[in-house]
């Protein structure tokens, strides 16, 4: 969120009583002015993981947002690191978050951006796996995961998700 906050001129702040941050961002300046002046709002959840729900239904509320309008950004241990993937619905897979989400909002129908962050090399390091920093050989292939998330977010914002799909779904070629 800090690098797409960057690309698109917002910085974050906390309301009040609120558990999390939250700014707004213009695409139309970081996109040649394409977009106009429709806002885009950035959301970064204070609590955990398993409670985002309850924070996606409030800051929806707040902006008069429905579930179709949102993009839900999430980490994935099933995509490499330095991949993301593009989906217009469905369920959480497993992911804690996600599922956190769609039962808050009583609805899969949203959009979600998954970056890869693969597995530990041991099952039962999921957790801590998934809390720590990047080993530093990893940190270069996770920085490329963040950017490549970040073009997809504003070729979605410029383009829609056909574009999007096309372009980040692919498999990955062993190179």
């Amino acid at each position: 969120m800090d690098a797409l906050a960057e690309r698109l001129g917002a910085s974050f702040r906390r309301k009040l009583f609120h558990s999390y941050l939250i700014g707004k961002g213009f695409p139309g300046g970081s996109l040649g002015g394409s977009l106009g002046s429709s806002p885009v709002y950035l959301v970064k959840p204070l609590s955990f993981m398993n409670n985002s729900g309850r924070v996606v239904r409030e800051v929806l509320r707040e902006t008069g947002h429905i579930p179709a309008d949102m993009l839900v950004v999430c980490d994935s241990l099933d995509l490499s690191p330095g991949s993301c993937r593009l989906r217009l619905e469905g369920s959480s897979g497993g992911q804690k978050g996600l599922a956190s989400i769609i039962q808050a909002v009583g609805t899969g129908q949203f959009m979600r951006m998954t970056v890869g962050i693969g597995r530990p090399a041991h099952r039962g390091q999921v957790v801590q796996y998934v809390l720590e920093k990047p080993a530093a050989a990893e940190r270069e292939d996770f920085l490329r995961g963040v950017e490549k998330a970040v073009v997809a977010i504003l070729l979605l914002l410029a383009e829609g998700p056909a574009r999007v799909m096309n372009e980040h779904n692919r498999k990955e070629s062993s190179s």
